[in-house]
């Protein structure tokens, strides 16, 4: 009985070893870690104090849920001129902007999770990636006051009207 559990437990240890051992990524990425280690406590880390891209991009953020007035243009291809194409209201949304995540988990037949595309609320499932872009152009017969315009070609959106370079700009 003894020699019994000796044995497994020798076989226990032996089993519980062969999990232990460090695939490549992972010691790669302990190496890279010990790596960084030393790289910071050679060199330190920047004395960054006023922290000032923080606060241009939260400024951003709180003038993108705002309802700033805005200008969009167009740039002509051929000639790099401007185009005004409206009065506008924030910052144009690219058309693949999505609503609600775009995958979902799901359980794979017990092997763990993976994730699949999740359809809009809508009911449509959006590209990765599109060229088009909505504007939210001022429109006085609007209830609203502005409408969507669905715009392909690239466009800018400023929050003060650009000086154009071409002679077709409106002023």
């Amino acid at each position: 009985m003894r020699k019994l559990i000796v044995l497994l437990s020798m076989v226990f240890l032996v089993c519980a070893g062969c999990n232990d051992a460090p695939t490549a990524d992972q010691a790669t990425q302990k190496r890279q870690e010990q790596m960084q280690a030393q790289q910071i406590a050679q060199t330190g880390l920047p004395n960054i104090v006023n922290f000032t891209e923080a606060k241009l991009v939260k400024h951003l953020y709180e003038l993108r849920d705002s309802k700033i007035a805005t200008y969009a243009y167009i740039r002509d291809e051929y000639d790099g001129k401007l185009f005004h194409l409206c009065d506008s209201i924030g910052y144009g949304l690219p058309y693949a902007v999505q609503f609600s995540n775009p995958e979902k988990q799901v359980e794979s037949y017990g092997s763990g999770y993976i994730t699949m595309p999740q359809a809009e609320p809508n009911g449509l499932f959006m590209p990765a990636s599109a060229e088009g872009t909505w504007v939210m152009c001022a429109n006085p017969n609007s209830k609203l006051g502005v409408d969507p315009v669905y715009v392909e070609p690239r466009v800018i959106v400023s929050p003060f009207k650009l000086k154009s370079s071409g002679e077709y700009a409106e002023q």
